[in-house]
């Protein structure tokens, strides 16, 4: 008896396995039918072998739900066929970029009205838990305002914790297209071609680090009547006890006090020592700096920056070190050395566009002592404008800002009928007076 029962067992093993063996080649089939019929943009014709592998070879391939998506919400235009592809991408491969998946599932529900605002950012959440920086940056957006409208009366710090998660994890990404741009950029400039894959990478790459750019200024608009030194003190001083020894907590009170400009309430310098003493680091060596030039200190303030800059390794942040120092000597009315430290970060980053803005706005702010006509000072508006294009050049993360100092320098520069009177041509070299000394192509507004 025993024997009969485990032939009829193996009988139908066996027969499953054959079943199965037979599903499975289907599947490849119909798979591979698919495929070559959508990547050919027969869209019809592949669509019914699509639906055979959303209802009987789901967990083939992760091209089915790729292609699939384009086949629901472009030809088909049907929503519901379109979650039912996004659910069971989520289902089948929950490994395979969740957050995008979570975030792009997201923006469908809401374009086709598909779901609650309670549902939109339940789904949002679960985006922004596994990874903030590969999600959509309208969603970025959508989950912050979210978090702030639940928390901002009851606990705001959960609002500024999630904007300071955010913002570094974006500036981590931001800094990895910059290392990803460098060798792209420089391939270019050099005036070698770039492989079709290379052209590729550069405009995926400028066109990611431009949206990831506007995210700061984007949640800070949310936050703005928020994050006041009027609410930012007062919270502070209430949990400062309790997180004086924490780093983290204490590098982004400081921080915020900074950007917030309240750096004259006495809070700002306890937080910044305290942040020192926690986690002896460049950034908290920065900060103390910044205290002691409050405190009339220049010399121990100038001791101070060096022993970050040293101590830091990474050449990225070693560069906002350097452009950290050209700030200061602006501000002591240093020009030139202001230039000079800025070119300095710029050897460090070449990719570092706020430097050339600075730059820029250095040339920009020498108008009137830098030239005796209205030719000669429009010109500085030539060298600055050749400055702001260079930023938008390399640095995607800021062409919106840059885009606008672009705007304005172009306005400025010397119309035709000031060149001509000058007795010059436009594309003609002209070097620029006083600190400043550098030889531009002279080139009009237009007008």
């Amino acid at each position: 008896m025993k024997k009969i029962t485990f032939l009829l067992a193996t009988i139908l093993f066996l027969a499953a396995a054959k079943t199965n063996a037979q599903n499975n080649q289907e599947c490849v089939i119909k798979y591979n039918l698919f495929k070559g019929d959508f990547l050919s943009k027969k869209y019809n014709e592949s669509f019914a072998n699509w639906m055979y592998l959303m209802d009987n070879c789901k967990d083939l391939s992760v091209n089915i739900y790729k292609y699939g998506a384009t086949l629901a919400e472009d030809v088909k235009k049907d929503p519901v066929l379109a979650k039912r592809v996004y659910e069971q991408r989520l289902e089948n491969f929950p490994k395979n970029d969740p957050a995008k998946v979570h975030s792009d599932y997201a923006s469908y529900l809401i374009k086709n009205k598909l779901a609650s605002d309670d549902e939109i950012f339940a789904i949002l959440e679960k985006a922004y838990k596994i990874s903030p920086q590969d999600m959509g940056v309208r969603n970025i957006y959508r989950y912050f305002q979210g978090v702030t409208d639940k928390n901002k009366d009851t606990n705001p710090q959960v609002v500024f914790d999630t904007y300071d998660d955010v913002l570094e994890s974006v500036a981590d990404k931001l800094a990895d297209y910059s290392e990803k741009l460098k060798p792209l950029i420089a391939k270019q400039e050099a005036g070698q071609e770039l492989t079709s894959k290379e052209k590729r990478n550069l405009r995926i790459y400028s066109i990611n680090s431009k949206a990831l750019g506007q995210v700061e200024s984007g949640l800070d608009n949310i936050i703005v009547t928020l994050s006041t030194c009027e609410r930012l003190i007062p919270l502070y001083n209430r949990d400062f006890e309790s997180n004086k020894s924490n780093a983290k907590w204490l590098k982004r009170a400081v921080s915020r006090m900074f950007n917030k400009e309240c750096t004259d309430n006495p809070l700002y310098e306890k937080l910044a020592k305290a942040y020192a003493d926690a986690e002896p680091s460049a950034d908290a060596y920065s900060f103390v700096a910044g205290v002691l030039t409050k405190n009339g200190d220049d010399a121990g303030a100038e001791k101070m920056r060096m022993k970050a800059f040293e101590l830091e390794t990474d050449p990225l942040k070693k560069a906002n070190f350097k452009l950290k120092f050209a700030q200061v000597a602006k501000k002591k009315g240093q020009l030139s050395k202001a230039r000079q430290l800025a070119n300095e970060a710029l050897q460090l980053n070449p990719n570092l566009g706020r430097a050339y803005l600075f730059i820029a706005g250095l040339y920009a702010g020498s108008v009137n002592s830098c030239g005796e006509d209205e030719f000669e000072k429009r010109m500085v508006y030539v060298a600055a404008l050749n400055k702001a294009r260079r930023a938008a050049a390399v640095d995607p993360s800021i062409s919106v800002t840059a885009g606008k100092y672009i705007s304005n320098y172009k306005a400025n520069s010397p119309s035709k009928k000031v060149i001509f009177t000058k007795g010059l041509q436009e594309g003609e070299s002209y070097t620029i007076k006083c600190w400043i000394g550098e030889t531009v192509k002279i080139q009009s507004s237009g007008k």
